[in-house]
């Protein structure tokens, strides 16, 4: 690399670049309460070439140097430069497979579908990237001398997830907020394994929220969901990953479910810098998928942004993504407005199916990656994803986390769907006879001429 860089970061408004404040201050939004965003000195990191800053990178992926084996630390420089690799808490997260779905994608007429499988991480979620930065930099206010009595968020199922088995790594406590009978069984476990204080309340996320920003304000509690922006900045490496896993070339188009918002704020976040330090040079078009029972972007979206109302989110088998309310909805706006993007949204049918027939491919979608699937589907019926693009949908969570909605959905027991890719158990007396005749009838009808 050339020369010696010192590289710089810090929290800005959005809406005013002049407002900044240093990364360890306690701090979530600007004066006149928009949100903040952690900005890089971008005259030092463009001292270092593209042709470098893509060697460094392939040259850390998958070492053992602590803390650059990292998918999220191997690009420091990029995220949060100035903490001490000693307060640095990481799993190493990131580098997860980009797979390629050959079949799912001929069976659909696309000829080149992808799918990047985020939750194949510690905790089985896309948040893993968000929450590495966000406990690394408390362990760094700790260590300089900030009191912080805990870590808190409210959460869906996966934040805490990753929020509880980070502070418990960093030896922080945490408290998670979740909506009582609202999230599955394995994603209300991992927290409580993980030694969180777990509060289940009478409400729904958007209710989880005002609690938690409430003992963020009151309590000197540090808030650890997306409006604090530290997380966007491991998020965001996803979008760069997916281009250094193709050799730097972008991908025509990028689908993401969105709930809160900040996942598709932090996808366009990671490919901007990409563009404008000049390590690609084209931007790929993003889609945000939405559940319909939850969908208050595409109902904004329907009218070119214009307006943006809150809504009282259904029941939707995406739980993580039932918000009405999202707190990033501006930056979520902007970006979908910086990459030419699409927002869809997908019925429950359509969420349950999609997931079921991509599975039988091979894949284990988590529900919210079949809002995605769905929403690809339908923009490939309509034609504006065209059979020759290159598609990458990423898929938020590990599909095991969600096994009760799978179940359901193969003995045709999730109300009001049909469940038309259904493959229920069959049972049978343990008959060699009985068994080879049904064993080859399967097979004839399945995969028979």
């Amino acid at each position: 690399m050339a020369g010696k860089p010192e590289y710089r970061a810090w929290f800005q408004s959005i809406e005013d670049a002049a407002e900044r404040y240093p990364l360890d201050e306690v701090v979530y939004t600007a004066s006149n309460g928009s949100l903040l965003e952690v900005a890089h000195d971008r005259d030092e990191l463009s001292k270092t070439s593209a042709t470098d800053w893509k060697a460094l990178f392939r040259d850390r992926s998958h070492i053992t140097e602590w803390p650059y084996g990292s998918g999220v630390w191997g690009k420091k420089e990029w995220v949060l430069p100035e903490v001490d690799n000693e307060n640095i808490v990481s799993m190493y997260e990131g580098n997860s497979n980009l797979f390629w779905a050959d079949r799912y994608g001929r069976e659909l007429g696309l000829e080149d579908l992808w799918i990047k499988q985020c939750g194949n991480s510690h905790t089985g979620s896309f948040k893993d990237l968000g929450m590495t930065v966000l406990v690394s930099m408390v362990k760094e206010m700790v260590s300089r001398g900030k009191a912080i009595p805990a870590v808190a968020c409210a959460s869906t199922g996966d934040t805490s997830a990753a929020l509880s088995a980070y502070a418990a790594a960093a030896g922080l406590p945490a408290v998670v907020f979740l909506p009582r009978g609202k999230v599955s069984i394995a994603q209300l476990i991992q927290p409580i394994a993980n030694g969180a204080i777990v509060f289940a309340l009478d409400t729904d996320f958007d209710g989880c929220m005002e609690i938690v920003r409430e003992v963020a304000q009151k309590d000197g509690i540090y808030l650890a969901n997306s409006m604090n922006s530290l997380r966007i900045e491991g998020q965001k490496t996803v979008g760069i990953e997916i281009c250094e896993q193709f050799d730097w070339e972008v991908p025509d188009w990028m689908i993401i479910p969105g709930g809160n918002l900040g996942n598709v704020s932090a996808l366009a976040k990671g490919l901007d810098m990409l563009v404008d330090l000049g390590l690609v040079d084209r931007r790929p078009r993003i889609v945000c998928a939405q559940a319909e029972a939850a969908n208050p972007l595409y109902l904004s979206y329907q009218r070119d942004f214009a307006v943006f109302e809150p809504i009282a989110a259904r029941p939707t088998l995406a739980t993580a993504i039932q918000i009405g309310n999202p707190v990033s909805i501006a930056k979520a706006i902007s970006a979908l407005q910086r990459y030419d993007g699409i927002v869809e949204q997908a019925s429950e049918a359509e969420i349950a199916d999609s997931c079921a027939r991509a599975d039988k491919t091979g894949l284990f979608n988590c529900p919210h990656t079949g809002v995605a699937l769905a929403a690809m589907e339908k923009l490939l019926r309509r034609d504006v994803i065209k059979s020759s693009d290159r598609v990458v949908v990423l898929s938020t969570a590990h599909g095991l986390k969600f096994i009760d909605f799978k179940v359901k959905y193969h003995e045709m027991a999730l109300k009001g769907i049909a469940s038309d890719h259904a493959n229920a158990a069959i049972e049978l007396p343990a008959r060699y006879g009985a068994v080879r005749d049904e064993m080859l009838r399967q097979i004839d009808s399945r995969f028979g001429g």
